[in-house]
């Protein structure tokens, strides 16, 4: 249950910022509904999702990103949202299942994968070996800061929602079989 609940009358900033949502998305889920409270959060929020949008990672990576990270802080909400996008950018199924987990069938995705785990167990001290690995994966200076910056947004959202209690408004996927971040 919500420890804060989705504000019922956002001011007209944080209404004109959700209206931009539904019509992206086709609803507004309960997160964007909670950071309506805050006009500046939910500024923030939508701000980093459009502006990260024009990355060279896709939309797919972006995803699988998100749901290591949501499985790494054990973030129900996340890992719901985030498969459910990912199966709106075509990553399959079982790929999902296995991001969530940490990992994946593509060597090159598992090589971000394992470098956005690290950003999150390591609190961003990562050493030179992880930085090297996603070098040699084959990611650019630019990507990887977008890895970065996508991990980072994302473990935003698994805390807001750790705070909150977001009720999830996806179908739920658990992320109690994957092993936590320390």
């Amino acid at each position: 249950m919500a420890r804060i609940q989705p504000n019922p009358t956002p001011n007209a900033q944080a209404q004109a910022m959700l209206d931009g949502v539904k019509k992206k998305l086709g609803s507004t889920p309960n997160i964007f509904k909670t950071m309506a409270h805050s006009p500046a959060t939910l500024g923030v929020f939508t701000g980093a999702l459009a502006a990260i949008a024009d990355s060279p990672l896709g939309g797919g990576l972006r995803e699988q990103i998100a749901l290591v990270v949501a499985g790494a802080n054990g973030c129900d909400y996340c890992a719901s949202a985030h498969t459910a996008l990912g199966k709106m950018h075509k990553v399959a199924d079982g790929e999902l299942a296995q991001n969530l987990q940490g990992k994946s069938a593509d060597a090159k995705v598992q090589a971000a994968l394992n470098f956005a785990r690290k950003i999150v167990e390591a609190r961003g001290n990562v050493p030179d070996t992880d930085l090297q690995a996603v070098r040699n994966a084959g990611y650019s200076e630019a990507e990887i800061v977008d890895i970065i910056t996508v991990t980072c947004i994302n473990i935003f959202t698994n805390y807001f929602n750790h705070v909150s209690g977001t009720d999830v408004d996806f179908p739920l996927v658990s992320t109690a079989t994957v092993k936590k971040a320390a």
